[in-house]
């Protein structure tokens, strides 16, 4: 349905506590329609996406899923800013929807009830019905609805039911808008501590960093929600007094006075002590008079199974958090998900491969020799084309992940790892992090924001980048394919590949564990934090919110493949390509190619001397290319820093490649591609399912027969990607999240330094077994 031209876009937030479908509901509701960047000054992912409906268009962003509107971290912070239109270059919020869990209704009613004071619109999508009847819970949703004076619309985001009666909803919304009285439930002596607050603050002109920073409702002449004139009585100001109050941490004072801090809470000190000369205990009381709110809300909504059998999620969890079987079976998983990378991506890596390789064939034989052809052939297509090959392994990682987070595993898995991570002088809270740098270190790092003691938050930030993200999956996945044979065990069950590639995800746990033990013993040290953490119920993963969030990961990888890695490939090939000086070539190779190609024309194609002087002219020419490599600007860089990589086994080729992929490592298979493959000739297509596998396994050192590529040498290339800090972004939000640039320094040195003696210490174990000696 068409837009009218004259309406504006509706903002809607997404709220509610983690494991209630939020993100699913999300994804219900834009479908393909979404994007995801960060808050104006922050590193909290942000997830926005667009729907028409009923001649409105909606932009929804879905917040990072909060308990309560009591902000004690930094994506808190984040969510609750958007909310009450502190964000920089945020709109305000028209609409809030609260994604509630049905089966848990009394606890996701906590969040509901601070939502309520806020004087902003809110609809409550009452999710996991279907969870609510297997359990023999009935709601009554109109009930609720009357007692609550805003729309309840059940659903089940995962199936897509209720989703179009909540669209509907929303356009009656923006349709009608209304004035929201906001919800009182706190006492009156609260709410007058909350107004001498806001005097105080007031009179020293400090309310400034509680106002909204973008243009409020008002301005836009559109009163959907009550503001009156004076702060004191705006719901805005009084939430944010009010949460100073019952904020025990003083996370808030820092976060919006920052030097400010002290002096602000000497004023919420008075205020704190008005409130306890009126019997009022901070913070107990605040969630005793909102669950004696909530249990009178739901009297007579809510009725529960007269008696409570075991669940399905019961039992499995009987199995699954067991301390032997749990961990049995998440090691099982992890083991299912690296064969299945290798062993379903095979056909589709090789379609792939052959498509670039035919479109590189294309194009040598209808475009003339020259640089513009070898820029197009040797550097671009060669490059991305060579990082594309594996889109098929990305996508079914994320696939994985996909499935496990949205059944219920993740949490389980953390809740197993909790023990074991105690140990180390951290908890389950890091675990999370450090799972979703498996798929990259930027959003694992982010999600250190929910850790509330900074030790181990800085522990956690310095350790996520060990763990083997996805762009080191091109890297392993190469280098695996071409070196390390597909030997199957038990049946076939079991590949020495995927258990290679389980052995690199190894690597970068074993080493995350021994750093966090070796900080947390020397320059963290403190003890290991309480984690209590809910486990959601085990429900059927939606195919649509997995192939959704698999396609938004493949999307950002095929993007970085059309721009910084293709950048980086054009600069790899001109650097290997110019000054391309003919001085610099042997004299009697030009000449014994002139003779060549003289030799071969006179005779005619396919007679056996023609074939020979053929082969022979291709020897020539590879010989030809190899001089203009050695002579070009980057093997002249190569050349000089080879004898700092001759003891991993390198020469000049590879420890370039490694160098140019220190801004993002997936670049390195972009650079073998450019550095093995200028002016191979074409013919080569013909050799088999991959030619630049065939490249690198011919490939020899410099002046001998010596090959380049063995398996000593491939391992400790891997171990060096495995261990090292080879990404410019990651570095970059380590600075902005610990707002230090020694931390990032720190970060890539020792990692750097790590990476450097595991390679050394790999090829020359390697090389000694190989031996024999």
């Amino acid at each position: 349905m068409a837009v009218s031209a004259d309406k504006r876009c509706i903002t809607v937030a997404l709220v509610g506590n983690p494991n209630t479908g939020k993100s699913t509901l999300f994804s219900a509701l834009v479908g393909v329609y979404q994007r995801v960047g960060n808050y104006p000054g922050v590193t909290v992912e942000k997830r926005t996406g667009r729907f028409e409906f009923a001649g409105q268009s909606f932009e929804v962003t879905d917040l990072p899923g909060l308990y309560s509107l009591a902000p004690r971290s930094r994506d808190e912070l984040a969510a609750v800013d958007v909310l009450l239109g502190r964000e920089p270059g945020v709109e305000p919020i028209d609409i809030i929807v609260c994604v509630v869990d049905a089966s848990n209704l009394e606890r996701n009613l906590y969040l509901v009830s601070q939502l309520l004071e806020l004087s902003v619109p809110t609809v409550i999508a009452l999710n996991m019905m279907d969870v609510a009847e297997r359990q023999g819970i009935q709601i009554d949703s109109d009930e609720l609805a009357r007692r609550l004076n805003v729309p309840v619309v059940p659903i089940q985001a995962h199936r897509g039911l209720g989703v179009g009666r909540l669209r509907q909803v929303l356009a009656e919304l923006a349709d009608s808008p209304r004035t929201i009285t906001p919800l009182t439930i706190l006492p009156q002596a609260f709410g007058e501590a909350c107004e001498q607050l806001l005097s105080e603050l007031e009179k020293r002109d400090w309310l400034k960093c509680l106002s909204p920073q973008s243009s409020s409702h008002l301005a836009r002449g559109e009163a959907t929600f009550s503001q009156p004139n004076s702060p004191l009585k705006a719901p805005a100001y009084r939430f944010w007094a009010g949460r100073l109050l019952l904020d025990s941490t003083g996370f808030l004072q820092k976060a919006i006075w920052g030097e400010r801090a002290k002096e602000v809470k000497r004023l919420v000190e008075a205020a704190r002590e008005q409130l306890r000369r009126q019997g009022f205990k901070v913070p107990q009381d605040e969630t005793h008079f909102r669950y004696e709110w909530i249990r009178t809300i739901l009297d007579g909504v809510v009725v529960m199974p007269a008696e409570s059998s075991p669940t399905l999620t019961d039992r499995l969890d009987g199995v699954l958090t067991h301390r032997v079987w749990g961990t049995l079976i998440f090691v099982l998983v992890m083991l299912l998900m690296f064969q299945a990378v290798f062993r379903l991506a095979a056909p589709l890596n090789e379609a792939i491969d052959s498509a670039i390789q035919g479109i590189a064939g294309w194009l040598t034989a209808e475009m003339a020799p020259g640089a513009f052809r070898s820029l197009l052939v040797d550097g671009v297509i060669s490059g991305v084309g060579a990082v594309l090959t594996f889109i098929p392994q990305i996508a079914i990682l994320f696939l994985f992940v996909a499935v496990l987070e949205d059944c219920g595993y993740v949490a389980r898995a953390a809740f197993l790892m909790d023990r074991f991570m105690s140990r180390i002088g951290l908890s389950g809270k890091s675990f999370i992090p450090m799972l979703s740098s498996f798929a990259c270190a930027v959003p694992g790092i982010m999600a250190t924001r929910t850790i509330d003691n900074e030790r181990d938050r800085l522990t956690t930030i310095l350790v996520a980048p060990l763990m083997t993200c996805s762009a080191r999956l091109p890297v392993y996945a190469l280098l695996i394919a071409v070196f390390i044979p597909d030997q199957r065990y038990l049946g076939g069950l079991l590949g020495l590949q995927g258990l290679v590639l389980a052995s690199l995800y190894a690597l970068g746990i074993v080493t995350a564990v021994v750093v966090a033990i070796t900080l947390k013993t020397t320059l963290f040290r403190g003890r290991s934090p309480t984690f209590v953490m809910e486990l959601p119920s085990y429900k059927w993963p939606s195919p649509r919110t997995i192939i959704l969030r698999a396609w938004e990961r493949v999307v950002v990888f095929v993007r970085n493949a059309g721009t910084i890695i293709a950048a980086i490939s054009i600069l790899v090939w001109a650097a290997l390509y110019y000054p391309h000086d003919l001085r610099s070539l042997p004299p009697e190779l030009l000449r014994r190619q002139q003779e060549l190609i003289v030799l071969r024309d006179t005779l005619p194609p396919g007679s056996s001397q023609r074939q020979r002087w053929e082969t022979e002219l291709e020897q020539i020419e590879r010989q030809i290319t190899a001089a203009y490599q050695r002579s070009s600007f980057m093997g002249r860089l190569g050349r000089a820093i080879e004898p700092v990589f001759r003891p991993l086994g390198w020469d000049w080729r590879i420890g370039t490649a490694v160098i140019a992929s220190f801004p993002a490592r997936e670049v390195v298979v972009a650079t073998l591609g450019v550095m093995f493959n200028l002016d191979a000739d074409v013919a080569e297509a013909n050799q088999g399912p991959s030619p630049f596998h065939d490249r690198l396994r011919s490939a020899v050192w410099e002046g001998t027969d010596r090959p380049l590529f063995n398996i000593p040498v491939a391992l400790s290339l891997m171990v060096f990607y495995a261990l090292c800090a080879q990404c410019a972004a990651t570095l970059a939000v380590i600075g902005r999240e610990t707002n230090s640039w020694r931390w990032p320094i720190f970060t890539f040195a020792y990692m750097t330094t790590l990476a450097y003696l595991g390679a050394l210490a790999t090829y020359q174990i390697g090389a000694r077994i190989m031996t024999g000696t």
